[in-house]
Parts: structure tokens; sequence; C-alpha cells
């Protein structure tokens, strides 16, 4: 059964190793404790069985979220837990005063960017450019 909560300190190293898997400028794990720590982030864990498969994090400014992180382990992806993550947020984002969510996304991340179109968000722009290893435009993606 599939757990999804509050991130919490002693869940910073298993995401930093996920975020290893997937993005080639990966956060560490300071970077997730410091996030578990600020007020103005909202960072959730997704368990399966008791192993932390994947993970959501915000940073929350007036009525904005600004969703900087998504992330399933390799071995997990296509069982829908990305949806749940970021239905998960939208729900604790609002109850938290959000009302507007953007991210952004690599243009060739087919699958991402069906999963956010899916869940009502809409292209805004394109950043020229915006990622690196390697240099890619970005898509953002807006939610209200």
């Amino acid at each position: 059964m599939l757990e999804i909560r509050e991130m919490r300190e002693q869940d910073a190293a298993a995401v930093a190793q996920i975020e290893v898997e997937n993005f080639s400028k990966p956060w560490k794990e300071a970077d997730f404790l410091g996030a578990v720590r600020d007020e103005k982030a909202l960072y959730l864990v997704a368990y399966l069985d008791k192993i932390l498969v994947g993970y959501i994090g915000m940073w929350m400014v007036l009525d904005e979220g600004e969703i900087t992180n998504v992330s399933v382990k390799k071995e997990y992806q296509g069982q829908k837990i990305g949806r749940a993550l970021l239905e998960k947020l939208e729900i604790s984002g609002r109850a938290k005063g959000v009302s507007t969510y953007f991210l952004e996304v690599r243009e060739s991340n087919q699958n991402a960017r069906r999963l956010y179109e899916s869940c009502g968000f809409s292209v805004l722009s394109i950043r020229k450019n915006f990622y690196d290893e390697p240099v890619e435009n970005g898509i953002v993606m807006c939610k209200r």
C-alpha cells in the first residue's frame, strides 16, 4: 500500500539517492535537509511496502507554489506514484493557501509532461537553454 507523508530529516539520504538516479545535476542530501527545515517548503515522500520510492517538493510564496522536484525510483516508475505525489502536494498546498502552481520540465521529458497535462497543468512559456547536462529548453507549466 502506498503511503504519502511529509518528508522528515531521516528521509533525506534516501531521497538524495533517488535524485542521483534520475537527474543529471542532482540535489545533495544537505539540500533536502534544508528544505525539510524551511517553513516555506513542502516536501512529501512516498513509501511502498516500507521502501521510499518517490518524493515531491515545492517552495511556497504567498499563494504560489513552485514545484522543484518530482521523482520516483526507476524500478517503480509507471505505477502512478508520481501522480499520487502530485495530487497529495496540491491538496496539502491548498491547505496552506497555495492556489497557483508552477513547475519547469525538460522539453524532451514527454512522460512528465503528459503527467502534468493530465493533472491540469498547461504550458505557460519556454525557457531557452534552461537545463545543463545536456543543454535543453525548459517548459514552464502552470495550474491555477
